[in-house]
């Protein structure tokens, strides 16, 4: 055609077969013949004159089938855009000419630049959707790297939708999707939201299905956002819209859609109400996992407190909501979350007969993780605010009362120790050699004295080793927002392990304290006979108190009021230092401590250990007392131990590092004897318990045969304090 002259009347007569005229009179056809060659010739002639005649593919092709074919472009040579005749030929378009598509082209020799092909001219309903896509709006608005036609179908190779080789079949869709929300450079130039989302949807349950295990109504890009009607979610029409996604998981997800409708969440969604939240506010849009899997559960209490923050925070402080946060990467510990007590899809308000947590049903909601839990039980409170004096009166009582007494503790005794430092501090430097050389001799006695038998060292082995893996294991459930809380349960290995490892700690503290009150009785049996008098045989009550407030006593009594206020004289330099009974006022008042905290803590931590137990006969909000009196008191025990105790113990200057009569149960002469102008106790009271372990003569370094105790003037000035 394109070789023909634009206007050709014998072709046209020959057309119309003029042979038809033989039966009409000889003027009637010539009247015709006339007429037709005016009517031809002048208009129609001058018309297909001025048209472009259409071009040929094959003369497309002469130039964009051979490799060799060169064009100069902008003083440069370069290649021609080949023809893939091989794929156009297997394509939905190989029935169409080259201009059919790229209709803007209407010369054969053209620029480099052409007009984009039209796709509208077949595919109406597509364009006009697509017109009103974020991609062809973005277009409109001059973004030139919006995705169009051909980045999505391809361009000369355009296959059936489902054919399994279509860039736009559904498991190749996220690939291509990819291409432009997977680029870097892209993504940051329009900013797109959510750089991540094809990445994070080929992890996802929905991605796996499809991708991994070819499971092909698991749904793909265009089964939630559309096909070339993507919308934004702020476009109300969109199936992404807030107000749309429940319908359009409900596409797949048909039973949860209806069961989320009549929910508390479903309601206020239905009347409008923004705060209603939707599938993805939970599930997320494109990492969705599976739900049964742990890697949800550990991430549901986030996002239910992302409404809930209230509710989130008070159930942190709780062991489900700490163990929680503490779990290992990926996974949960055994506890409760949000969704175990309150339902999935199905929540409801507790006033609802139908609820979860309703009186009719949160026996059953309970006994779900504990199988033995009664109707007490039930009166535990998992998101009790022990600052709300108006709703929690008891918890805010015992709150405040066990703030105070951590706050009384260590304010008084930091001061304690504090004076004691600088007072000590100030005696070492103004006369260091003679502190110095005290301290050497209190290290190389030739004579040593037993203060703590072996049995007593033994349970001291037992109370070090129980109360680090208490603590190790314990703390990290206090301050379970921090780092380091994180950071050592992932070296134990979670919550599980840290539960264990902290039970095992409990066993082995009612051990040794067992032992101990098994010891006083059995020592308070054999030394029975010091309450009868020698001459008559009969138990005197001034026996009994003379033991039990005598010096060998651990039982407060007056003369360590004496010494507390003395000691306190000395440290501002308003009087000497006081000389001490065997056992000091710090001294008792940590073992008192120790008996303070087993049972404050112990019981506590039964009640917690064993909760269906005790909530038999207590009610459940005594679990949420439990935890306040179990999680106060072990801060106090272990701030007092690693500060006070050791500073009294181990960090005074006289004894730095570290005392070791605890390990060898052994104090020299010397240290008992030690001149008190040199920083350290003197001892001045007779104590009656001294038995000598070892006398060594300093000349020829022999030990001579200990003797069973030492006289009264020998430990008359004996201290090791």
């Amino acid at each position: 055609m394109s070789g023909e002259p634009a206007f050709q009347v014998p072709a046209i007569l020959t057309a119309m077969n003029v042979r038809c005229c033989s039966g009409w009179s000889g003027l009637s056809g010539l009247i015709l013949l006339v007429t037709l060659l005016v009517w031809v010739a002048p208009g129609h002639a001058a018309t297909d004159t001025n048209a472009v005649p259409k071009l040929a593919s094959a003369d497309c092709l002469d130039c964009h089938t051979d490799p060799a074919n060169k064009r100069m472009v902008n003083g440069h040579v370069e290649a021609m855009a080949l023809f893939p005749t091989n794929g156009f030929a297997l394509s939905v378009h190989s029935q169409l000419d080259c201009i059919d598509c790229h209709d803007g082209i209407k010369e054969l020799q053209h620029d480099r630049n052409v007009p984009p092909p039209n796709c509208i001219g077949c595919h109406d309903k597509e364009g006009k959707d697509y017109a009103t896509s974020i991609h062809g709006m973005s277009h409109n608005m001059g973004a030139s790297g919006a995705a169009e036609c051909w980045d999505c179908h391809g361009s000369h190779e355009i296959l059936p939708v489902k054919d399994v080789h279509s860039p736009v079949y559904k498991m190749n869709l996220p690939a291509t999707c990819a291409k432009c929300h997977s680029n870097t450079n892209l993504t940051k130039e329009y900013q797109i939201e959510f750089p991540e989302a094809a990445n994070q949807y080929m992890d996802s349950i929905h991605g796996t299905a499809l991708l991994k295990m070819g499971l092909i109504v698991a749904p793909s890009c265009n089964d939630c956002h559309g096909a070339h009607k993507i919308k934004r979610s702020v476009d109300r029409d969109s199936p992404i819209n807030h107000a749309n996604v429940a319908k359009t998981c409900g596409k797949c997800h048909v039973g949860i859609e209806e069961t989320y409708d009549k929910s508390v969440h479903g309601q206020l969604l239905a009347a409008g109400d923004p705060r209603g939240p939707v599938c993805i506010d939970c599930h997320s849009a494109h990492q969705i996992v599976n739900p049964t899997g742990k890697n949800f559960k550990s991430l549901s209490d986030e996002r239910c407190g992302k409404c809930h923050e209230d509710r989130l925070e008070h159930y942190r402080e709780t062991y489900h909501g700490k163990a929680m946060m503490l779990g290992m990467a990926n996974s949960a510990p055994e506890v409760a979350a949000c969704y175990d007590c309150h339902g999935f899809h199905d929540i409801l308000p507790v006033s609802n007969p139908a609820s979860h947590l309703s009186t009719n049903n949160i026996l059953v909601t309970c006994q779900k993780c504990h199988p033995g839990a009664t109707q007490k039980f039930t009166e535990y409170r998992p998101h009790a605010n022990p600052l709300d004096k108006k709703n929690y009166p008891l918890l805010h009582v015992v709150f405040l009362a066990m703030t105070g007494l951590l706050i009384g503790t260590f304010g008084f005794f930091g001061l304690h120790t504090l004076a004691w430092l600088v007072r000590a501090v100030w005696l070492y430097l103004h006369d260091s050699k003679t502190f110095r050389e005290a301290k050497i001799k209190t290290q190389e006695g030739d004579e040593w004295f037993t203060r703590f038998q072996p049995f007593e060292r033994f349970l001291h082995f037992l109370v070090v080793t129980s109360f680090l893996t208490l603590v190790i294991t314990g703390m990290p459930l206090k301050f379970y927002y921090t780092d380091w809380a994180k950071f050592i349960f992932s070296v134990i290995g979670g919550p599980e392990t840290a539960r264990m490892l902290h039970r095992f700690g409990a066993i082995i503290t009612f051990l040794y304290f067992t032992l101990h009150l098994s010891s006083l009785v059995g020592r308070s049996w054999k030394g029975r006979g010091k309450l009868r008098n020698p001459e008559t045989g009969k138990i005197e009550i001034k026996r009994f108190f003379s033991v039990v407030f005598g010096p060998d006593s651990m039982v407060p009594t007056m003369t360590d009021l004496k010494d507390l206020i003395d000691h306190n004289k000395w440290f501002f330099g308003k009087g000497p230092k006081p000389q001490f009974d065997r056992w000091t006022y710090w001294e008792k008042f940590d073992y008192f401590a120790v008996f303070w905290g087993v049972a404050i803590i112990g019981a506590s931590g039964l009640i917690m250990w064993f909760p269906e137990f005790f909530t038999r006969f207590l009610p459940g909000w005594a679990i949420n007392i439990a935890l306040i009196l179990h999680s106060d008191e072990a801060l106090l025990a272990a701030g007092f131990i690693f500060s006070i105790h050791f500073f009294n113990t181990h960090f005074r200057i006289e004894k730095f590092p570290m005392d070791t009569v605890i390990f060898s149960g052994r104090v020299s002469k010397e240290r008992c004897c030690t001149n008190a102008a040199a920083g350290m106790t003197a001892w001045s009271r007779p104590a009656s318990w001294m038995i000598s372990a070892s006398r060594t003569n300093g000349s020829s370094g022999k030990t001579s045969p200990r003797p069973s105790a030492i006289s009264s003037s020998a430990s008359a000035s004996c201290c090791w304090h």
